[in-house]
C-alpha cells in the first residue's frame, strides 16, 4: 500500500497536490512542505482523505507526474 503526503504549497492555479512517496516523484515538495497523509489503496482514496481532514484545501487533486490517475486540473 502506498504512502501519500499532500503539499503545503498551493500551485498557481490553486490547487493543492498530492503525491505518492512511495513511487517517488521529481516534484515533490521540500519535507517542511510536506503534509503526512499515511498509507491508502490508490490515490483517489488518499486525495478524499486529504479534502476531508483539510477542507480548506479543498482544490485537492493527484500530481500530474506520480499520481496521474488523480489529476484533475
Amino acid at each position: 500500500m502506498p504512502r501519500f503526503i499532500l503539499n503545503n504549497n498551493q500551485q498557481a492555479n490553486g490547487d493543492y497536490e498530492v503525491h505518492n512517496t512511495t513511487k517517488g516523484c521529481d516534484w515533490m515538495p521540500d519535507p517542511q512542505n510536506q503534509i503526512d497523509l499515511g498509507w491508502h489503496a490508490d490515490c483517489h482514496k488518499a486525495v478524499a482523505f486529504a479534502k476531508t481532514k483539510y477542507p480548506e484545501r479543498y482544490r485537492t487533486n493527484g500530481c500530474i507526474h506520480c499520481c496521474p490517475d488523480c489529476h484533475t486540473s
